[in-house]
């Protein structure tokens, strides 16, 4: 359980980075053309979907609230297809999901 736990830890940081890099921008056309930011906030929720690769299938199970299939399979998409990302989805993502997910995963 302690590799689950860290894990976890390291999500809740991740989203803090996203957020961070994120937050002084009030639109989907800024967060696109902030080069920085909107590659950095890629590039963190790669590393949010690696995560959910990594839990053990008994902690995802037992945390079955959280979506972990739906994390994993944006994760590919951005990794895979990343001249087809459409800022506006993620931004709408950023927006009304993962605080969602910050709060779920915190209250593990």
């Amino acid at each position: 359980m302690h590799k689950d736990e860290t894990i976890i830890l390291l999500m809740i940081e991740t989203i803090g980075k996203i957020i961070l890099y994120t937050t002084d921008l009030d639109s989907a056309e800024k967060f696109e053309t902030d080069f920085k930011s909107f590659d950095a906030t890629i590039m963190n929720f790669i590393v949010l979907g690696e995560c959910v690769g990594k839990l053990s299938e008994q902690f995802k199970e037992s945390h079955s609230n959280i979506d972990w299939r739906k994390i994993y399979a944006f994760r590919n998409v951005l990794a895979h297809d990343y001249f087809g990302i459409y800022a506006a989805e993620v931004w709408e993502i950023i927006q009304k999901d993962l605080p969602k997910l910050k709060a779920n995963l915190e209250s593990i």
